[in-house]
């Protein structure tokens, strides 16, 4: 692709984000793994990609359609352009994975049921039917992946039921308190907001350990389930009103 003077156009990582609807940061991130490099730089060090750059990323971003890790793509991609043999493994592995995820929407489907049957005749369920298929649900976010999952599981069961529900009551009461702040635009980095905002990070670490990755897919999963879940906490529908989400994490960012 080249301009009217015959140049090969380059771009911009601000420009190739807004283009592919990735952030800047993910394409910094692309670039820092090798899994995307920008062929060139800047006189001051500036990313400028090239067409190939270009084409080499949309492959990536059509492989991640398909589920893949991005160990996984830069498994694919390292062989040759005909090789078909590692898009094939992975896929086999994916396959796999979503066999399971059906076989767990089926059970979940099966207990749905149940529970609108129990509604219909007797009642609300009791609370150890609900806790056992709201765990369910959490099981079905493809966000994270097995390991992943296995992670979370492995948290959950070191903490123990009691601490789970004493964390759960805590970070609610915490959420009603930063909420309150925000509606009266009390700034990120007031003392108040910063103490709140970072015992809710601790009782985040006590879940998911830390783990950079897992963090990074609670985030995503968020992004896809937000107007579901603000409904469910009783808090503004994206685009209503402020993300409280977002307000604690730019109080997060003063923290840095």
């Amino acid at each position: 692709m080249t301009g009217n003077d015959g140049v090969e156009r380059r771009w911009s990582v601000g420009e190739l984000a807004r283009s592919t609807g990735l952030t800047v940061r993910a394409l910094h991130h692309y670039d820092e793994i090798g899994l995307v490099r920008a062929s060139e730089r800047t006189g001051a060090g500036h990313r400028r990609y090239t067409e190939g750059d270009l084409q080499r990323l949309y492959r990536v971003c059509a492989l991640r359609g398909l589920g893949l890790s991005l160990e996984e793509i830069g498994s694919v991609l390292a062989r040759p352009a005909d090789d078909v043999s590692a898009l094939r493994a992975v896929l086999v592995g994916q396959l796999a994975h979503l066999d399971e995820q059906a076989i767990r929407v089926t059970r979940l489907r099966t207990r749905i049921g149940h529970l609108l049957s129990r509604l219909d005749t007797s009642g609300m369920p009791d609370p150890e039917q609900l806790t056992t298929t709201l765990e369910m649900i959490s099981m079905l976010d493809d966000h994270y992946t097995r390991e992943q999952q296995d992670q979370l599981a492995a948290r959950r069961d070191a903490l123990g039921r009691d601490r789970i529900e004493a964390l759960k009551f805590e970070w609610f009461g915490l959420a009603q308190r930063l909420r309150q702040l925000q509606q009266e635009d009390v700034p990120v980095d007031d003392p108040c907001v910063q103490e709140l905002s970072a015992r809710w990070d601790e009782i985040g670490t006590a879940f998911h350990g830390g783990d950079t990755a897992i963090v990074a897919a609670t985030d995503t999963a968020y992004d896809g389930l937000k107007e579901t879940l603000n409904r469910q906490l009783g808090w503004p529908a994206p685009g209503e009103g402020p993300d409280l989400v977002d307000y604690v994490k730019r109080a997060r960012e003063v923290r840095a």
